[in-house]
């Protein structure tokens, strides 16, 4: 199995981390291809909880190589801080993690960008920035007069070229600023990111020749998607979406390695639903039932602490990330947070306009008028943080499972009932 990818379904937050954690021991490569600090993973193991955001979950093997790719935007005093702080508790990060030399890096100009256009879009629905940057930084990407990679830190024009684009952003930024004086130091910003690239030279290197050495080796390599397949720029919920493409048609473009080696892919999904910040989500529950999800599933932003809004499980959705994502297999995540719930509902299709679909709308304002076609299952309302092997789950709780998995049209293979390692089932093997 060359390579495998874990892809989040929803709109991010889905326990990707967990399930990478746990795969790593089969694999000797673990990838982080998109995304920016904006990503939270969290990883519990014993008394310990680790929370990521840049730096791939495979780190707690000293023997997986991780990698972070190119189509990573890094904020270099954001990985550094990182590094210390898993290096502070006995964490080993050394040659064990590479990052690419063709990620594009976050500036102080980046994070001003971000925050004087947020200000100005505050009488509308919030699109849910992280205000870190990784927006404006993918935009510079593309518009490529302004952007920086991680390897031109490294060049004899690295100076040259802060001091031109300090120049333009400073104009750029009065603009932005509605007389807000706003101005950035070029020196002080050359000095500040060449401290940086000397503390980062030994872990940058040209991943994609890396990764591409490794899977016509033979290596077996994970891929760590970041967010949700909904929040993908090209195919999710635009424009409440992030900058990248985070479903699993994002692995091959962030990470250079094509999609052929790719032999399975696994889509992480919640026993229900959540989202972070503004936009459309047919099956939230602003009520009771959605406190009690929040609650019992500590359901805040790893990197934002932000509430998340919650609601029952959209299959609609789910299938349509699936599909998109080319997922083989599913992983249901944090079975036991809705243990405790007499009933459980699951949106099989959606009304539009009196019409009955189950495709998910490619446009934002029709997901907004979608009326959720709801089918309810009797809930199992016993403690299963206990069980370990899926065949001993409640029968209740099983036959939810089975019609996750029948409404997706993908096998659950991967369930959990807690935040531990050991509190993750792996389907048996069926007899042949």
């Amino acid at each position: 199995m060359p390579a495998t990818c874990v892809i989040g379904l929803q709109w991010g937050d889905e326990a990707k981390g967990k399930i990478v954690d746990l795969l790593t021991e089969r694999h000797d490569i673990v990838v982080r291809y998109q995304g920016g600090a904006n990503a939270g993973h969290t990883v519990v193991t014993g008394d310990q909880t680790y929370k990521l955001s840049l730096i791939p979950s495979g780190i707690f093997r000293p023997r997986v190589q991780c990698v972070v790719a190119g189509g990573v935007v890094l904020n270099p005093a954001g990985i550094l801080e990182e590094i210390d702080a898993l290096v502070a508790r006995g964490v080993q990060v050394g040659d064990n993690l590479m990052l690419s030399d063709r990620a594009h890096v976050i500036f102080p100009w980046h994070f001003e960008e971000d925050r004087l256009i947020d200000q100005q879009c505050t009488s509308g629905e919030a699109i849910g920035t992280t205000l870190r940057g990784i927006g404006p930084c993918y935009r510079d990407k593309v518009g490529r007069s302004f952007a920086v990679r991680l390897g031109d830190m490294y060049r004899y024009d690295f100076h040259d070229r802060i001091v031109q684009i300090v120049q333009a952003k400073n104009h750029i930024l009065a603009g932005l600023g509605s007389g807000e004086d706003v101005h950035l130091d070029a020196v002080e910003i050359f000095q500040q990111y060449q401290q940086y690239a000397q503390r980062l030279k030994p872990h940058v290197a040209d991943t994609t020749a890396y990764l591409l050495d490794a899977v016509e080796a033979g290596k077996n390599v994970l891929f760590e998607g970041a967010q949700g397949a909904l929040l993908d720029i090209d195919h999710g919920t635009f424009p409440f979406v992030t900058s990248s493409n985070s479903s699993g048609v994002g692995v091959s473009a962030g990470s250079g390695v094509p999609g052929c080696y790719v032999t399975k892919v696994i889509g992480i999904v919640k026993a229900y639903t959540t989202r972070v910040g503004g936009g459309p989500f047919p099956t939230e529950q602003d009520n009771d039932v959605g406190q009690h999800i929040r609650d019992r599933g500590n359901e805040y932003g790893t990197v934002t602490r932000r509430p998340r809004r919650c609601g029952w499980f959209d299959a609609v959705a789910a299938r349509y990330t699936a599909r998109l994502s080319g997922v083989d297999v599913l992983a249901v995540m944090l079975l036991d947070v809705p243990s405790q719930l007499p009933e459980l509902k699951i949106c099989t299709a959606y009304e539009v306009g009196g019409r009955r679909t189950t495709d998910f709308p490619s446009h934002v304002d029709d997901l907004r008028r979608v009326v959720p076609v709801y089918e309810t299952m009797p809930g199992w309302q016993e403690e299963i943080s206990h069980v370990r092997r899926i065949a001993d789950l409640p029968q209740k709780a099983r036959n939810y499972l089975d019609r996750i998995s029948e409404l997706v049209g993908r096998p659950v293979e991967v369930v959990s009932v807690g935040a531990d390692r050991e509190q993750t089932m792996f389907a048996e093997p069926k007899p042949s």
